[in-house]
């Protein structure tokens, strides 16, 4: 799960990690009313930032006012006009793609003077089975543009599993840095605080990007970006209620809905498999064969006429799929009552009318597959089963011409 940069830095304040005074702002008028208390605080310099789930909002453009993402102003006045100019207009960057996403909310922040900047990251390192903390010289680049061009300006400390991270490990980082007195000290400081809220949050990925040291030797987090593992959310209600449904895809929350892992992809193949590994494989066979994969949905072990009806109204409703491929594992469940399903979904009238163009490739293997295969191939409906996983990628090629 992901959450604005405003409620990142709230909630790493919380655990005293530091960041510049800011306010979020749901209208101009709210905006000039952020200003005007951060300048009674003492700001001469503001920072209206847009707020969507994506990165590269100050390089991006919105499309109706051209205005950037990211906005300094020096009065409460250009706070309101740059707040006016973000409000309500869409935001494109380089990671929304060319549709952009709406700016529904602010963050306007307290200005300061940078004297240098930094990258502090933290995750796990799945090759090592351990948590890593990251940091670079390199601070405002992407992350991988370093590690691509210039990896030995990344200095990593991994941590061991069941212990915090240890005091030496923090001022190797900060050394690494470049950092000495006063600014090694907070440096170090920055890095324990921002690793005991990784652990404490559970959060997959935390980034600091731009990490400042100020004109005044603070350091402080200008922005700040945290994903959290959406499998621990239930022991996080707090970070939970944090969610914007409004900034993710509405396919994919209605999946969620429906207990099914749904990602949207550009192609015009649509993929209904059991198993995350099994639907790696079965999008990689469809590349192989000349297809391109419309989505990733994985309808877990239990797949029956339910989960597989609500595949099929999900896929469906992304209008570049030309055809979908079905492929099932019968391990938990047996073949022969998935072929039930799947026969009995598409009889659905409302799922059956938009299939009238839409060929589907079944392959089943497992437990009953023989079985299954006679009920799909007997069905008399416009389903073509398949046995091996190759030949079902070149059935579903050949029937959109690929």
């Amino acid at each position: 799960m992901n959450i604005h940069e405003y409620q990142a830095k709230e909630l790493l304040q919380s655990y005293q990690v530091a960041v510049p005074d800011g306010i979020s702002a749901f209208t101009v008028d709210e905006a000039v009313s952020a200003a005007e208390k951060l300048k009674a605080n003492g700001a001469s310099l503001f920072v209206v930032k847009a707020q969507i789930h994506a990165g590269g909002r100050g390089k991006g453009r919105t499309k109706s006012s051209g205005a950037k993402g990211v906005i300094l102003a020096t009065s409460v006045e250009e706070v309101k006009k740059a707040a006016a100019s973000l409000i309500g207009d869409t935001l494109v960057t380089i990671q929304t793609g060319e549709a952009g996403k709406k700016v529904e909310r602010l963050y306007i922040t307290d200005g300061v003077d940078i004297a240098n900047e930094y990258y502090v990251g933290v995750t796990l390192d799945r090759t090592r089975n351990q948590n890593v903390i990251m940091v670079s010289t390199e601070g405002g680049v992407e992350i991988e543009k370093v590690a691509a061009e210039t990896p030995e300006k990344i200095v990593k400390e991994w941590v061991e599993p069941g212990l915090p991270l240890q005091a030496n490990q923090a001022r190797r980082l900060a050394f690494a840095l470049g950092l000495s007195g006063d600014p090694f000290k907070k440096a170090m400081k920055f890095i324990m605080a921002l690793y005991k809220a990784f652990e404490a949050t559970d959060a997959s990925i935390i980034e600091i990007n731009p990490l400042a040291l100020t004109d005044d030797n603070d350091i402080v987090a200008l922005d700040a970006k945290i994903n959290f593992d959406d499998n621990a959310l239930y022991r996080q209600p707090k970070i939970a209620e944090l969610r914007d449904e409004s900034e993710e895809d509405p396919l994919e929350l209605e999946a969620g809905a429906s207990n099914l892992n749904y990602i949207k992809l550009d192609g015009n193949v649509g993929c209904m498999v059991n198993g995350a590994g099994l639907a790696m494989a079965t999008m990689d066979m469809i590349k192989l064969a000349g297809g391109e994969p419309a989505n990733f949905l994985d309808v877990g072990g239990g797949a029956n006429v339910e989960t597989v009806r609500n595949g099929f109204r999900i896929i469906l409703k992304d209008p570049n799929v030309e055809a979908i491929l079905i492929n099932i594992f019968g391990g938990i469940v047996r073949c022969d009552r998935v072929a039930n399903g799947i026969i009995e979904a598409v009889k659905d009238p409302e799922i059956a009318n938009k299939l009238k163009d839409v060929p589907i490739i079944v392959r089943l293997q497992g437990t009953n597959a023989e079985e299954a295969k006679v009920l799909i191939d007997e069905s008399g409906l416009n389903v073509i089963s398949a046995v091996l996983l190759k030949e079902a990628a070149e059935e579903v090629t050949r029937a959109i011409g690929a």
